[in-house]
């Protein structure tokens, strides 16, 4: 048996990926799992219905204001962390190898699908996710997400065992018959399918020879670029390998970047320093080699021939058909990915396909799902692709925050909320204005009509504090820009605006303002939209709002709370020395911004008057020391009762 060969494919990213399984992304040590939950097979019953049970500037009085708020936030931020956090009893690297030699220890039959127990938390109107596996076949490429889209998602995993040597167009055949079964069953409810690598190849040839069914493609370093990928030497390197000798071992080693066993091979050619590194590269080796006997026999050599074979042709059939495919999808590309070039493989497949986003992570290897800075129900949420019905609503399919989902977007905006020191002034209902948020109205609907200040630079504070100090969510009302492109071109990626959407926003519309209203959410609109937010100089704290307020009749017919509010301190981190009258006098800027205006939706085409100009642009800003903002919200406005004619 070629164990070594095997093991070296199979851990080329997994020893990385161990060495940040320790830790959280916010270097905190995790407990391990108090219970481990085993996968639950179930066996295909029917060949035929395929389907299965499964401070400089400041004044001493504003220093010590900024240390008193920032002691509040972080001591609100610990009791939001405490309320949910699914890091403590999430599954690990070593959870994988241990279930999947539970797994294995007694395989046979054909390949066939199977639920983990961990993923039967969901709703009866949740969407089915299967689950395609790359090269390892297990089917548990998933583990360490299986607690989180559980939640979301009714999940169904492809098992294939080891010793099965069904054909590709085999196992296309299997995931048609139940992907038909389940349409058939429930034909409102999208599917969705996630595919790495073998099973990405896997997912496109499904959805090439389906295109009258509802799928929603998530696909993770696609194998479609395996006629670039180092492993296709290695396929007659294996046939000619007998095998007891080890000649793969060392055309591995140089897939292994990061990988511990090239650390020690550095270590020793280069002459570095062992006194630091050695404790580190020792343990990681230890580990690493404790999992080979695992990985041998999940792929043994002639699994390993066959599982090489297979991806050639896969890669080769899906490729034939991307022309067929009109499914909604979205590509997850690793930038170290040491199998394949699958971040150029993203963008090629992007621009192939109608209806397909891509997202990068750059620090991440070839076996994304099981490490442990990714969450896929996170990327799933903040590319707006959950949805129960033919459409996405931002309202309906919208799922909250989750702590830990907020504190990571607090952490990456720590810096402005510290720079700025927001002060919060609310209005109790007897008219009395306190510091802090007690004159907020717990329960909804409630609308909050504000002012915004340059560049909308008042949001993420804003919103923050909302969130640590009451809980609450904003829910704001969006430029398109943040949602959709009608062309590539010089707006910022798509991706940019991910924590926007996990936080809530939503595409201004009338159909959406609705549904928040009714939904009694805590709305954020601003009436003065983008044109307030690029505002020119001198315009400072200028209103420029349209003439009919429509969100007041919109308001009164659900009874909502409508809150004014006004932020200050623009005047402290910037000033405007070159405006959008300024840019329309070159021709060079003048044509960009009609480039970037161009690739988005327009806004307020049938308004007249300045408030219509809502040309995308980046004024000239010159930079201040960092002041401080305040936020006054007025009295709550009642509008229960009212009548607007």
């Amino acid at each position: 048996m070629a164990t070594i060969p095997a093991s070296c494919i199979f851990s080329a990213d997994l020893s990385a990926i161990y060495r940040r399984d320790k830790t959280s992304s916010f270097g905190e040590r995790r407990r391990n799992p108090v219970l481990k939950r085993v996968a639950v097979t179930t066996e295909q019953t029917s060949s035929n219905s395929g389907t299965a049970v499964t401070t400089s500037g400041r004044s001493f009085v504003q220093e010590k204001a900024q240390r008193s708020s920032e002691a509040e936030a972080e001591t609100s931020l610990r009791r939001v962390n405490v309320e949910g956090d699914w890091e403590e009893s999430r599954k690990s690297l070593k959870d994988y190898f241990d279930e999947a030699k539970d797994m294995i220890r007694s395989d046979g039959g054909p390949p066939r699908w199977f639920s983990p127990l961990e993923c039967g938390a969901h709703s009866p109107d949740s969407p089915l996710l299967l689950y395609l596996p790359g090269i390892d076949g297990v089917g548990l490429g998933l583990i360490m997400q299986h607690q989180r889209v559980g939640q979301i998602f009714d999940v169904w995993c492809l098992h294939i065992p080891v010793k099965d040597r069904t054909s590709f167009t085999g196992l296309v055949k299997l995931v048609e018959r139940t992907v038909r079964s389940e349409n058939y069953r429930l034909p409102n409810r999208p599917i969705y399918l996630v595919g790495e690598s073998l099973g990405a190849c896997l997912a496109l040839a499904v959805a090439a020879q389906n295109p009258d069914i509802d799928l929603v493609l998530i696909l993770a370093n696609p194998a479609t670029s395996f006629s670039k990928s180092q492993l296709q030497p290695l396929i007659p390197l294996l046939q000619l390998t007998p095998d007891q000798v080890l000649l793969a071992f060392p055309y591995m080693l140089r897939l292994m970047q990061g990988d511990p066993l090239r650390m020690a091979v550095d270590i020793l050619v280069k002459g570095l320093p062992l006194q630091h590194e050695a404790g580190e590269v020792s343990q990681d080796l230890v580990v690493m080699s404790s999992y080979h006997s695992v990985v041998a026999d999940i792929m043994p050599k002639e699994t390993l021939l066959w599982k090489l074979e297979m991806l050639k042709s896969a890669s080769a059939y899906a490729n034939s058909r991307l022309h067929a495919v009109k499914a909604q999808m979205l590509i997850i590309s690793s930038g170290k990915d040491q199998l394949f070039p699958s971040q150029e493989e993203g963008e090629r497949l992007r621009h192939a396909l109608s209806k397909c986003q891509i997202r990068k992570f750059n620090d991440n290897g070839h076996f994304l799902f099981l490490e442990d800075d990714i969450d896929l129900v996170t990327i799933i949420k903040g590319t707006s692709f959950y949805r129960r019905g033919k459409y996405h609503d931002y309202v309906s399919d919208f799922i909250p925050p989750t702590p830990d989902e907020f504190r990571k977007i607090y952490e990456s905006n720590r810096g402005i909320c510290v720079a700025t020191g927001p002060v919060m002034l609310s209005t109790l209902e007897d008219g009395k204005i306190v510091r802090g948020l007690a004159g907020i109205p717990s329960e909804g609907p409630v609308l909050f009509v504000g002012y915004h200040m340059l560049l909308g630079l008042e949001l993420t504070p804003l919103v923050c504090q909302f969130m640590i100090e009451r809980n609450i969510l904003l829910r704001g009302i969006a430029h398109p820009l943040m949602f959709v492109r009608l062309r590539d071109g010089l707006l910022p990626d798509l991706a940019t605006f991910d924590t926007h959407r996990i936080m809530g926003a939503v595409p201004v519309s009338g159909t959406n303002f609705y549904k928040l209203l009714s939904s009694k959410s805590h709305v954020l609109l601003y009436p003065g939209g983008m044109r307030e937010a690029l505002h020119r100089k001198g315009e400072e704290y200028k209103l420029l709002w349209p003439d009919h307020s429509e969100f007041v009749r919109m308001a009164a017919r659900f009874g909502a709370k409508i809150i004014p509010f006004g932020a200050v301190g623009e005047d402290d981190i910037g000033q405007v020395v070159f405006d959008y009258d300024d840019l329309m006098k070159i021709p060079y800027f003048k044509a960009q911004i009609e480039a970037l205006t161009g690739e988005t939706i327009k806004l307020r085409t049938d308004a007249n008057g300045e408030i219509q100009n809502q040309d995308i642009h980046l004024p000239g800003i010159l930079p201040k020391l960092p002041g401080r903002f305040y936020y006054y919200f007025g009295k709550p406005i009642e509008t229960e009762g009212i009548v607007v004619q």
